[in-house]
């Protein structure tokens, strides 16, 4: 069986329902923002838009240990820094003090380790 069609395992199958929950999410926030409004919810369905093709990839792909890591760090990054932003238009406060900051550095550290998986060797 070629692997496009054997269904993700494992931590794949984790990255598919992750990446499938963003899309969900940041097109039902996209539909919110735009009859609803609020300052930072069109925000945050777009950083769940893009970056829910990324979890699907990892997740269908397969990934190195270094890729899976940072996929986790990615998405620990969206979840700090949507569910602030979030906060902020809905409940008026924050999630707790420099959770965007936090969220945003994750994030992009996410991403550098991306690009740094493909240094890594595949063992033979």
């Amino acid at each position: 069986m070629s692997t496009a069609s054997q269904p993700a395992s494992g931590s794949g199958r984790i990255f598919v329902f992750v990446g499938g929950l963003c899309g969900a999410a940041g097109v039902a926030l996209s539909a919110a923002a735009a009859h609803l409004g609020g300052a930072f919810v069109g925000t945050v369905a777009s950083f769940l838009l893009m970056h829910a093709p990324v979890f699907l990839a990892i997740g269908l792909v397969g990934a190195n240990r270094i890729l899976r890591a940072a996929s986790l760090i990615l998405l620990v990054g969206l979840v700090l820094f949507c569910s602030d932003l979030l906060a902020r238009d809905l409940l008026n406060s924050r999630l707790f003090p420099l959770s965007a900051p936090i969220g945003g550095t994750l994030l992009i550290a996410g991403w550098l380790a991306i690009a740094a998986s493909t240094l890594v060797r595949a063992r033979s």
